[in-house]
């Protein structure tokens, strides 16, 4: 496919591309992922704008529309995929009634096409008398072939080439299944010690070159591989300790309860001690048990899509490598720290997990423009939320809860706290060289997730997608028969529910 095809052209560009906050002028602060959101959308719609070009240019076809440029290129990109069977649908406008219909069958037949289905309606267009929908199998170079024949016809206003399915070869490309995050780990900026003079590992060529093994060990990671162990050496584990005696001071008074209840979980089993960091196969194990979700390891800052999406299966990318010693409490990227102490805890919360998945649900085949509204969100929820509690103001944000300076800020009367509406919040500028003027405040997370399904409701998207816990598979609800199962599932769950009601019920009578 074109568009996957496309994608992989798009991540290859993101791959070998500088440091974007270099380019740009940034200072040393933790990126964000609203701007990486926006970067992405522009180098997707260059590269997306180049493709198409191309394509034009080797049909020799500057009239093909978008989708059929991406069956053309499909069907160019190797022999077999230029001879392969594949069902399309048509739609015909016909000017002349239906006395035209058997020259079109026998067009269809001298392309080598089989007619599988046909239906007519009468047409409400001006000048169309019927138009018939055509299903037919066809290799995609014989279907584009016709495509051009027909459209010469005197006969038909009009040929339209449709897709089987409902989701359009015009949507993005996104995983279907968890094996599919192999290839949702792209980094499209980050801060990179060998090529940002600002990074404090810049001039440290044994900090640069430990960070090159841990990429690599992130590359190299595919699914159902176990997360391999980092053997953290003194000086990581000291710089761990430091933050972690940091946390420990600032919780009790500035975090929210549900943290601080999964903290002392994690204390209680040992994972979060102030001399040993955690490794992710023991975090992955502990989440697994609480909310389903999982890890694995990434080599840096993700493209806000690759990101978001990995969250709809409920896996979490998490950074292994450790900050500069010189900069213990600051980090300008994502690193372990950041994600063990200020991600982890709340991704252990029932309804913090649902929140999540939710947000990343929503970024499946949502526009380049929708990506960066949910970037924004997340950005002022998960990463810098504040929420009510007993009518004090808590942080649940990780950039807040692992960067101390913006916390103390954040709770402050010195910015303007408003409450969270999705909304207003996606489209909510956001100060990335200094500390925020603005933090969305949440009445708890249910409401957060209620007013977030209402928002995603609304969004251009043409179907709705679920996750199958059971099959660790995103289903694009888009037919009758994928909704009777759905509808099937429901009522038995219904059952089940209204059947615990009766018994609980019954042991109070």
């Amino acid at each position: 496919m074109m568009a996957v095809a496309a994608a992989q052209k798009n991540r290859e560009m993101f791959a070998i591309k500088k440091s974007y906050s270099i380019e740009n002028g940034y200072p040393a602060r933790r990126r964000s992922l609203v701007d990486d959101a926006r970067f992405e959308s522009l180098v997707v719609k260059q590269t997306k704008q180049s493709v198409l070009e191309e394509a034009r240019q080797r049909s020799n076809d500057a009239g093909l529309t978008e989708e059929e440029v991406i069956l053309l290129n499909a069907a160019s990109e190797s022999k077999e995929a230029e001879n392969a069977i594949q069902r399309a649908a048509l739609v015909l406008h016909m000017r002349e009634g239906m006395g035209s219909m058997a020259r079109v069958l026998k067009t269809i037949e001298n392309f080598k096409g089989t007619v599988v289905h046909m239906e007519s309606r009468p047409s409400k267009s001006d000048g169309i008398q019927f138009d018939i929908l055509v299903k037919v199998d066809m290799s995609r170079r014989d279907l584009l072939n016709l495509i051009r024949t027909l459209r010469q016809s005197a006969s038909l206003g009009g040929v339209n080439l449709l897709t089987e399915n409902k989701v359009s070869v015009k949507d993005p490309w996104f995983p279907r299944h968890a094996r599919d995050l192999d290839n949702c780990n792209h980094l499209m900026t980050k801060y990179e010690p060998e090529l940002d003079m600002n990074h404090p590992g810049f001039s440290d060529p044994v900090y640069r070159q430990r960070r090159k093994e841990i990429a690599n060990i992130a590359f190299e990671y595919k699914y159902g591989d176990p997360i391999p162990v980092i053997d953290y050496a003194e000086t990581e584990v000291q710089t761990w300790g430091a933050v972690f005696k940091r946390v420990l001071e600032l919780m009790p008074q500035h975090f929210c309860a549900e943290y601080r209840k999964v903290f002392a979980m994690l204390q209680e089993e040992g994972i979060f001690r102030e001399d040993k960091i955690p490794q992710l196969e023991e975090m992955s194990a502990f989440l697994n048990k609480h909310t389903g979700f999982t890890l694995r390891p990434a080599a840096g800052l993700l493209t806000a899509r690759d990101f978001l999406a990995s969250l709809a299966f409920r896996v979490f990318q998490s950074t292994q490598y450790v900050r500069h010693v010189k900069t213990p409490f600051h980090t300008v990227e994502p690193d372990c720290i950041h994600e063990l102490l200020g991600h982890m805890p709340l991704l252990a919360d029932p309804a913090f997990a649902q929140f999540s998945q939710e947000i990343g649900l929503a970024s499946l085949g949502a526009s380049d423009a929708e990506i960066e509204k949910l970037s924004t969100v997340y950005w002022f929820t998960v990463e810098f939320g504040l929420c009510k509690e007993n009518g004090k103001v808590k942080a649940y944000g990780a950039g807040l809860l692992s960067s101390y300076g913006e916390l103390l800020h954040a709770i402050s009367d010195k910015p303007e706290h408003r409450p969270f509406d999705p909304s207003t919040t996606a489209v909510q500028p956001y100060q990335d060289q200094e500390y925020q003027p603005i933090y969305y405040v949440a009445e708890s997370f249910e409401d957060a997730k209620e007013k977030f399904r209402k928002w995603v409701s609304t969004m251009s998207r043409p179907y709705e997608v679920r996750y199958n816990p059971h099959t660790q598979q995103v289903e694009v609800l888009d037919s009758v028969d994928r909704l009777d199962n759905l509808m099937s599932q429901l009522n038995l769950e219904m059952l089940h529910l209204n059947t615990a009601l009766t018994k609980l019920k019954a042991s109070f009578a």
